[in-house]
């Protein structure tokens, strides 16, 4: 976690028992051009989902649980939001519902933008480590709650 996030983090629980699972991040991996957009569509309440390759968790990492914190990070690396982890599920790909699909908050809303956009993007990530991408593929699904806004 940065020194904004922390400081972010710190503020925000001051006087109170903070949680321990924390951690701060820009939303769409690697592609900070995104990561404004999916910010803004976190505060403004239309993105209250996301999803990721199990694949993609290495050995030593984590899976996300309910009751986790994220801070929100724009695409300079500054907090602009808090969001606390509501749901956690394994899903196949293939086995995503229309209504997470649209809780993602993406494009026009449809299952259609939501599995082309990600069939996409994971097809690129799992070719970096030596992997195909299948239409049944592991997902981690996230649905999550607006904490805070900076």
């Amino acid at each position: 976690m940065n020194e904004q996030a922390q400081k972010y983090w710190n503020e925000f629980w001051q006087g109170k028992t903070a949680p321990t699972n924390v951690i701060a991040e820009q939303f769409g991996w690697e592609y900070t051009e995104v990561a404004d957009e999916l910010a803004d569509l976190i505060i403004r309440g239309i993105k209250t989902a996301t999803c990721s390759g199990h694949a993609f968790y290495e050995a030593d990492e984590p899976l996300p649980a309910v009751g986790d914190y994220s801070i929100v990070l724009n695409s300079k690396d500054e907090p602009v939001a808090m969001i606390k982890i509501v749901e956690v599920t394994l899903t196949p790909m293939n086995e995503v519902t229309e209504a997470f699909a649209r809780a993602e908050g993406e494009g026009d809303l449809s299952y259609e933008y939501w599995y082309e956009g990600h069939k996409e993007v994971f097809t690129r990530e799992l070719a970096e480590l030596g992997m195909a991408f299948t239409e049944d593929m592991l997902l981690v699904c996230e649905r999550f709650e607006l904490v805070d806004v900076k």
